[in-house]
């Protein structure tokens, strides 16, 4: 443990006033120049999002973690950023939705909240379609909103003309005393094609290394780096309070003593790096598996899936009969396996597609098809009701849905619903949590830091059932 009563690193929060306003580019262009200047970047995003996260890992060549105020306490959210960005040069945060935008009317869980709790300057990205002077008094807005948001610059987007551009300029500067740091044009091409409200993740991309470059020269031509760094470098000190100034920066994990399997392809691909690092600290070797290539299970002592696409996948991982039959074997020998929204949605009996049936693994007798619209989407809250092997009863657990799957059959069996939702969806019935002997399937996603039950749990079910083999 360190004690860092005075933490500072330059850092910066990219937000905007709307979802879809240009923060993902703008971020990914900015990761990309500090890059080119051999800056050590460690990004984040806020939020519970995997695409966006997955993307700015990739372009900074380090992991992206996620911040979110309302599956995290502020104090775990400010130990999280500590802990992963302390051997950084630069810290990125991209914001989500609007500046101020939360769950409820006060932005209790918002960009804005975070950045006062990080102390970080916020650069705000606007899109200036058919608008000139009007950008100015949203600006400002932002500004006034709550004077102790630490607004730092403003970066144009969809910039039209250079007279729409000067005029936008002059108008910031008069009313707000901003810089512009940075003004993008109409671009003629999307270098980041957007799937379900969001960008296609990169491991369905069909270039990459295309895509960064066109980004790379987007950030060189139009935005002024020098001064993003300035506004960076201008970051106040995090004072830590009584009783949380004691940072765990430690990466040490000791000799790994259980092995627990992760299901990561292109079919499955939503995890938040933290989960893995947590598995990691309670003493897991994380072993990756695919059922899209793989026959067999490998030698493990429990098995994590989690979301992703399996509806884009469902002819291969029908088609993996072997892997199938493997995995129910293990399942009915004890295996303990954690599912996730995608992972659920594998370990059913079918999953229906324009008509067509494509059986899946089969350990619920649950069938699930897709519909063109989300069927759930936001945070959940849970208690767990029933008994099972990960969680005690009365556990509330914060964490959160999105999918455009449903259930079109299900048959309890010997399965039982242990979550009881109390914000949410869940499977059915306002229930979540599948469990059938060591196995527990939800539509909610949980995240490490905020629920460290989680990883107590996977980590305790691997250590039984590696005593049993």
């Amino acid at each position: 443990m360190t004690d860092l009563h005075d933490f500072s690193i330059p850092r910066l929060i990219v937000s905007g006033l709307r979802g879809g306003s240009g923060k993902t580019i703008l971020s990914l262009c900015l990761v990309t120049l500090f890059r080119e200047k051999n800056l050590k970047v460690t990004p984040f995003k806020k939020g519970p999002d995997y695409i966006d996260a997955g993307w700015l890992a990739k372009a900074a060549d380090s992991p992206c973690y996620n911040l979110d105020l309302f599956m995290m306490t502020p104090e775990q959210a400010l130990q999280s950023f500590m802990s992963h960005s302390h051997n950084a040069q630069i810290a990125l945060i991209e914001g989500n939705r609007g500046l101020y935008d939360g769950v409820d009317h006060e932005g209790t869980y918002s960009t804005a909240e975070l950045a006062k709790l990080l102390k970080a300057p916020v650069i705000i990205i606007v899109d200036c379609t058919k608008a000139t002077n009007t950008i100015a008094a949203m600006v400002l807005g932002c500004q006034k909103m709550d004077t102790k948001v630490p607004i730092g610059g403003v970066v144009l987007n969809q910039v039209a003309t250079a007279r729409q551009e000067a005029v936008i300029k002059k108008a910031i500067h008069m009313k707000s005393n901003l810089p512009v740091v940075g003004a993008i044009p109409k671009l003629k091409k999307d270098p980041f094609p957007e799937r379900h409200m969001g960008l296609t993740p990169f491991q369905e991309h069909q270039d990459i290394d295309q895509s960064f470059a066109l980004v790379a020269e987007i950030g060189g031509k139009y935005i002024d780096v020098e001064q993003v760094l300035k506004i960076a470098n201008e970051a106040q000190q995090i004072k830590m309070g009584q009783g949380s100034d004691r940072i765990d920066l430690s990466q040490s994990k000791g000799a790994p003593s259980v092995k627990i399997g992760i299901i990561r392809d292109s079919a499955f691909q939503f995890y938040y790096q933290e989960n893995f690092e947590e598995l990691e600290k309670r003493g897991a070797a994380l072993i990756e598996v695919s059922p899209l290539r793989e026959k067999q299970l490998p030698d493990i002592d429990a098995l994590y899936i989690g979301g992703g696409f399996p509806e884009t996948h469902a002819i291969a991982l029908a088609d993996n009969t072997s892997f199938r039959k493997a995995l129910c074997s293990a399942i009915d020998k004890g295996l303990p396996v954690y599912a996730e929204c995608g992972g659920l949605m594998y370990l059913g009996k079918e999953l229906v597609l324009d008509g067509r049936k494509y059986p899946m693994a089969g350990i619920f007798p649950i069938v699930f098809g897709m519909e063109r619209k989300p069927q759930a989407h936001g945070y959940t809250v849970v208690e767990v009701e029933e008994t099972n092997p990960y969680f005690p009863q009365k556990t509330v657990l914060k964490g959160h849905e999105f999918h455009y799957s449903r259930v079109l059959d299900f048959e309890k069996g010997d399965s039982s619903l242990v979550f009881s939702v109390r914000r949410g969806k869940g499977i059915i019935d306002n229930k979540d949590g599948l469990c059938y002997k060591n196995v527990l399937a939800a539509y909610t996603h949980l995240h490490a830091i905020g629920s460290p039950e989680w990883a107590d749990g996977a980590v305790r079910c691997a250590t039984a059932f590696r005593g049993l083999k």
